[in-house]
């Protein structure tokens, strides 16, 4: 068996995490979406992994190269072509059209693969779905999940009978038009004929073209509704929600990393932390390099990334601060990503840096942010001085 993770899309909805990075190299407890996804395709004994990609695509293939410290290969086919002017555009052909330049290029396709998308977290049973593709005789399946009614206009709905045979696939229809709310989950099993289906001629998506042509012609197309663990990353929200169930350690095989250090306390090497009026109440990641400040006080569960820096009198509650975050004095977080120059609320609210007067988070590595906070604590102490 051999595997594809579709790895090309912008993930405009979970902006503004995706300006800067590719949607499969999110982190979670500190290591991208797709490394997690790696690292089980290799629990199954699939070690051939061919990824397209397109947006930030150097992102991806410098983290993971050939796949050697996953025990595996992995491949790349880049969907797009540099200008003139020797910039790289990104040119996405959709995720059917990708695999089929990777079998036209070199005829990867030559047995049953499994697809997946790259900015999920799943614990699905491989060797189980794979035992029921090959007993029903599939040329697809896809992995389905149950959702409820309100959210089937995020996802492509599978419409099966009662042996599972799909007789019609609805790519993310309104909550008035949708024949069931049972969805796909982005996991699918394919035959090589499969490949022979699409073409070559144009951008060709899986589930808004592909699928329903299957279904159309009546081929052996069928849905697995199967127990297991499916986090999807659709939106800056889901990234909130997400972190916020790993760090209570509600989601299976996913640990935190560095030491414990006191109850509902982690922290990496080399942190910092000034106890004198300190209030941590976990479960709190506190990753290496950061320092925290007195008088700080933090409100799990939260993570702070490496190289962090929160400053005297702030707060933090229930957020996720991405690598190199200075928080400014006295200044309050609740319920927030912070991602470089920009915030979002858990409702999706974004908001630049520039926005905020004063200022409330800067660059741990800017001097300039230093200055301000170093004179934010002169100004404090001779306030407490007088």
């Amino acid at each position: 068996m051999k595997a594809m993770i579709l790895a090309a899309g912008k993930g405009t909805r979970v902006r503004p995490l995706t300006y800067d990075l590719p949607k499969p190299m999110i982190p979670i407890l500190g290591k991208p979406v797709m490394a997690y996804l790696i690292e089980h395709l290799h629990k199954y004994g699939v070690t051939e992994i061919m990824v397209n990609v397109s947006y930030l695509h150097e992102k991806i293939e410098e983290y993971f190269g050939e796949g050697h410290q996953y025990d595996v290969q992995i491949g790349y086919s880049f969907e797009g072509y540099t200008n003139d002017d020797g910039e790289v555009v990104p040119q996405p052909l959709g995720s059917a059209g990708g695999m089929k330049k990777i079998q036209q290029f070199g005829g990867f396709f030559d047995d049953t693969t499994i697809v997946l998308c790259g900015d999920a977290l799943i614990d699905l049973d491989i060797k189980s779905a794979l035992f029921e593709h090959r007993r029903k005789g599939a040329l697809a399946s896809v992995i389905t999940k149950e959702v409820p009614w309100d959210k089937v206009s995020s996802y492509g709905v599978v419409v099966a009978d009662a042996d599972g045979r799909i007789r019609q696939f609805q790519e993310k229809p309104s909550q008035e038009e949708a024949l069931s709310n049972f969805v796909s989950t982005g996991i699918y099993i394919f035959e090589p004929e499969v490949i022979d289906l699409i073409p070559s001629d144009r951008p060709f998506d899986i589930g808004s073209d592909l699928f329903p042509l299957l279904a159309e012609k009546g081929l052996p197309f069928y849905a697995q509704t199967r127990g297991f663990n499916w986090i999807d990353i659709g939106s800056v929200s889901d990234y909130w929600e997400v972190c916020q169930s790993v760090l209570m350690g509600e989601v299976a095989n996913l640990h935190m990393p560095g030491i414990q250090v006191d109850d509902g306390l982690w922290v990496g090497l080399n942190t910092s932390i000034d106890w004198d009026g300190t209030q941590i109440e976990g479960p709190v990641y506190i990753g290496s390099g950061c320092r925290i400040e007195a008088g700080v006080r933090i409100v799990g569960p939260t993570w702070i990334g490496h190289g962090s820096h929160v400053c005297a009198g702030a707060e933090v509650v229930r957020s996720v601060l991405f690598e190199y975050t200075r928080v400014l004095p006295d200044v309050s977080l609740e319920e927030m990503i912070v991602f470089k120059d920009y915030s979002v609320d858990r409702a999706g609210e974004m908001k630049h840096v520039s926005e905020c007067d004063p200022d409330a988070w800067a660059n741990a590595r800017d001097r300039r942010s230093k200055r301000r906070t170093n004179n934010s604590n002169d100004i404090n102490e001779k306030r407490n001085r007088a």
